[in-house]
């Protein structure tokens, strides 16, 4: 069966807050597949390649350099829509946007500090995903699980 992929990024400040773990648990529940993760702080040309649609806009070099004040956890995940509806359980970009229940709604408070990103559109995820890892670093591996995920 082939999976969608896609990009989450749990940004410095919920990584401070010890928050990966109960992010990381709401997407293997969902049934989603882990395929690739690394703790990172992302260097200046890393986050202007991943922000580059923002390039220029008043609150770019604010957003930049709060990515790359501490450590990102970075992860590819792979499952059946999995774009829209990890999307979907972040929640608003806003956290005070967010419906409880949301990662942003459960853990954010501010637009500047908003726990997490998710790729947007399919073809976004496949450029975060190059992006951020190696080929070498996405693992391929089978679950005995599948069958009780998917038809």
């Amino acid at each position: 069966m082939s999976q969608e992929q896609t990009f989450l990024a749990i940004k410095p400040d919920a990584v401070q807050r010890g928050l990966i773990g109960p992010i990381i648990t709401r997407f293997e529940r969902r049934g989603y597949k882990l395929r690739a993760i690394k703790l990172i702080v992302p260097d200046r040309s890393l986050l202007e390649k991943h922000y580059d649609e923002h390039k220029g806009k008043p609150f770019f070099e604010k957003l930049v350099g709060f990515m790359g004040s501490g450590p990102v956890c970075a992860m590819v995940w792979e499952g059946k829509d999995v774009v829209k509806t990890g999307r979907a359980m972040l929640g608003a970009t806003n956290p005070l946007n967010s419906a409880p229940g949301t990662i942003r709604g459960d853990y954010g408070i501010d637009l500047g500090r908003n726990v997490c990103h998710g790729s947007d559109s399919v073809d976004s995820a496949k450029y975060e995903i190059n992006l951020w890892f190696q080929p070498t670093e996405i693992q391929q591996y089978d679950r005995a699980i599948e069958g009780w995920i998917y038809e």
